[in-house]
């Protein structure tokens, strides 16, 4: 059988672009998978943080973030607001500002990586960030995510114990670390098959298209080693 083509994606639960990109890429690789030879594709989440210094508890709503953190008008904050929320609208999602609370996403990273662990992490990833973009729920709080861990089908007490014991989060800085040595800067970021890389919320049909030109590469591979298989066996 073909390897399936591995997609590792950096990024941030709390990053809007990331969530449109994981759509995005859900939307290619469907198109993708109504193909007659259709890619098998495993896809990984990983750990970035956009804002680490960020507290559990943000006194303010995110114009007041944009504009304190990025140093930039309130003007230009609900510009820049305006417009992913128009982007996110086109992805079929419905972010809604008015509910977001800003906070720190460690915790969130250190539970996909339990939900990993435990064979959940695609429904975990989109568990939190609707619960984050669409319906307002407060992400940096201990009994909010273990709800939610709840909700994509993982063990509520296994949860709150990873989260409280801090276990997972050597495996959010070794995330972290590996996106530093592939000079990831910005998210979502995407390594394909570990030696292709994609930047930003590409549109779904640029997702399929890579999806097919890495399965014909592995089909060929797939191919060369069997006619290498069948010459080492005439030979014999």
């Amino acid at each position: 059988m073909t390897d399936a083509i591995k997609i590792d994606v950096w990024s941030d639960i709390a990053c809007p672009w990331c969530y449109i990109g994981k759509r995005n890429l859900e939307n290619g690789l469907a198109a993708a998978s109504i193909d007659e030879d259709a890619p098998v594709v495993e896809v990984t989440y990983h750990s970035f943080e956009l804002s680490p210094d960020t507290p559990v508890d943000f006194e303010g709503d995110e114009l007041d973030y944009l504009s304190t953190h990025k140093g930039i008008s309130r003007e230009q904050a609900q510009s820049m607001i305006d417009r992913v929320t128009g982007v996110a609208a086109q992805s079929g999602l419905d972010y809604r500002y008015d509910l977001l609370k800003h906070t720190n996403t460690v915790k969130a990273h250190e539970l996909l990586h339990f939900a990993k662990a435990h064979g959940r992490q695609l429904e975990l990833a989109e568990r939190l960030m609707s619960a984050y973009f669409v319906e307002g729920r407060h992400l940096g709080r201990t009994d909010v995510l273990v709800e939610l861990a709840a909700e994509a089908g993982l063990d509520a007490d296994a949860a709150r114990e990873a989260l409280e014991s801090r276990q997972y989060l050597s495996e959010v800085r070794a995330d972290q670390k590996q996106a530093a040595a592939y000079g990831i800067n910005g998210v979502p970021f995407f390594v394909i098959d570990g030696k292709y890389g994609v930047s930003g919320a590409q549109p779904p049909e640029a997702f399929a298209q890579i999806a097919r030109q890495v399965w014909t590469e592995h089909r060929a591979v797939e191919a060369t080693a069997d006619e290498d298989a069948e010459r080492v066996t005439a030979e014999v």
